[in-house]
């Protein structure tokens, strides 16, 4: 909101609403999968995930990363030829410690999410762009956020998981000898 004078009246001032110059909604209608962590609801494009499984099925295909150069990552999964590094949530978002269950493998990033559980997947009418007073990482992590029945949910940016100096650097923690097969997280098709 603004004060302005009031074209009649110099000692009289109203409220006017500032518009920003930018389109406040990113896209129409979007698919998301609503998820929990830690009690927080979040929603991520559904067609940035590539499988849901839970984490009792992936455990037995689980390495540990020695060097815990990025603490959120402790793991990596192999699906097909694709090595992926398994970021806990909870650690990425600095929400209370919890157990989760499930993990999001992501369709096109070296990325796997451990979450609390599902909520529901849906159709969300828009995106809308993130106030101003979303600084530092959070413009990394979400993309926006989407207004569901009276609830403010942020939704996910899935390259916001890992940035490109921590693949470096969990890169060399996994495989010191060879060179990285992918440019900086990203899955060639």
């Amino acid at each position: 909101m603004t004060i302005v004078p009031h074209a009649h009246n110099a000692s009289r001032a109203s409220l006017v609403s500032q518009k920003t110059p930018h389109a406040r909604r990113s896209e129409e209608s979007e698919a998301v999968i609503f998820f929990a962590v830690a009690r927080q609801l979040f929603a991520i494009a559904a067609d940035a995930v590539q499988e849901i499984r839970s984490t009792d099925s992936i455990a037995g295909s689980a390495s540990e990363i020695a060097e815990l150069s990025v603490p959120k990552v402790r793991h990596t999964i192999e699906r097909g030829p694709h090595l992926y590094f398994v970021v806990n949530a909870g650690v990425h978002f600095h929400l209370p410690v919890t157990r989760p269950t499930l993990v999001l493998v992501l369709r096109q990033f070296r990325v796997a999410v451990l979450v609390d559980r599902i909520e529901e997947m849906a159709e969300i009418p828009a995106v809308f762009n993130l106030p101003r007073a979303f600084t530092g990482d959070e413009r990394r992590w979400y993309r926006g956020l989407a207004y569901v029945n009276d609830h403010v949910i942020p939704v996910i940016n899935p390259a916001g998981f890992i940035s490109d100096s921590e693949f470096r650097l969990l890169d060399s923690a996994t495989c010191p000898q060879s060179q990285p097969q992918h440019v900086e997280g990203v899955i060639s098709a």
